[in-house]
């Protein structure tokens, strides 16, 4: 299979670097999936499990937010928060997901903000805990 140049990057480094087979991410509008050979093309990324295939073997991980980028045969991956499968700490996830959906079951004693603020963690949270072959 026709490989690309894929980078993934994330606040605190490259996470990936190096040729792919394919690439699967959400974006604010759906899921793309990229192979080589694809036109040139620009998305701010959602919350999601992204799919990566290179030299054979294909990772899961948990994307959220950032942009991708493919130009001249080359993608670029800038999330926001990137965590491979086994990177993710599913008690902390899990305990993240519950302090959020108890500020959401007593919304008349939240702000709005409170209350925006947590379903955004509850969201984040069940995609960690999500990231799952799909």
């Amino acid at each position: 299979m026709k490989t690309f140049p894929l980078q993934i990057v994330k606040p605190t480094g490259v996470s990936f670097e190096g040729e792919a087979e394919s690439l699967v991410v959400r974006t604010v509008g759906g899921d793309v999936g990229i192979l080589a050979g694809h036109t040139d093309y620009v998305t701010p990324l959602g919350m999601g499990t992204a799919r990566i295939t290179a030299e054979g073997q294909t990772r899961y991980a948990a994307c959220i937010g950032g942009l991708l980028c493919v130009s001249g045969g080359s993608v670029k991956l800038v999330a926001t928060s990137f965590e491979w499968e086994d990177e993710i700490d599913i008690p902390r996830a899990n305990a993240s997901a519950e302090r959020a959906r108890s500020v959401l079951d007593d919304k008349e004693h939240h702000t709005e903000a409170e209350l925006a603020l947590a379903e955004a963690r509850l969201k984040r949270a069940l995609v960690r805990t999500g990231v799952r072959h799909f």
